[in-house]
């Protein structure tokens, strides 16, 4: 019964990362981990290239390109870190606006493979969800890099609540 049960849970998952990817690619025409770097750069207070980096496990050249392509598309900008050596990442006015369409996207797609269940049946899974997701991350960075597509505004009570500022994923 595990195996079926670990199999089940795979096709959904894959489901769902099909959805994901096709709203990233409607709403950015972009998908990989550019609207994740989106979604990361909104959630946080001015990340580094290196910590965005370490969130998307992601080298750095490949970083470096990433967020060159978010500035040109004008959803990004690069401001003085902290430090004044280092360089912060910002959200445009586009930026914002983009990723507020790409997570309302994301929970919708998501949101309607619930409709086969009714309440009761989503609030069990729900209670299972959490007990699954508190079990996954066993660092600060494992929690970010799992929470990079997550919308904080609806996950208040979130089991494993990724804290992107700095001193959280330095």
């Amino acid at each position: 019964m595990l195996d079926r049960t670990a199999n089940l849970l795979g096709a959904v998952g894959l489901a769902v990362a099909d959805r994901m990817e096709k709203v990233a690619l409607e709403v950015m025409s972009r998908a990989g981990e550019t609207p994740a770097a989106l979604v990361v750069i909104g959630s946080g207070t001015g990340p580094s290239n290196d910590q965005l980096r370490r969130i998307l496990d992601l080298s750095h050249p490949g970083t470096v390109r990433l967020v060159d392509r978010l500035e040109a598309d004008g959803l990004v900008e690069r401001r003085r870190g902290k430090d004044k050596r280092s360089v912060a990442l910002f959200l445009t006015d586009k930026g914002h606006a983009a990723r507020d369409k790409l997570l309302a996207g994301r929970l919708a797609t998501i949101g309607s493979l619930l409709d086969p269940l009714d309440q009761q049946d989503q609030d069990a899974l729900a209670s299972l969800l959490r007990k699954l997701l508190a079990a996954i991350p066993e660092s600060d960075m494992d929690k970010c890099h799992l929470c990079r597509m997550c919308d904080n505004s609806v996950c208040t009570d979130c089991p494993i609540p990724a804290d992107f500022r700095d001193e959280h994923i330095s």
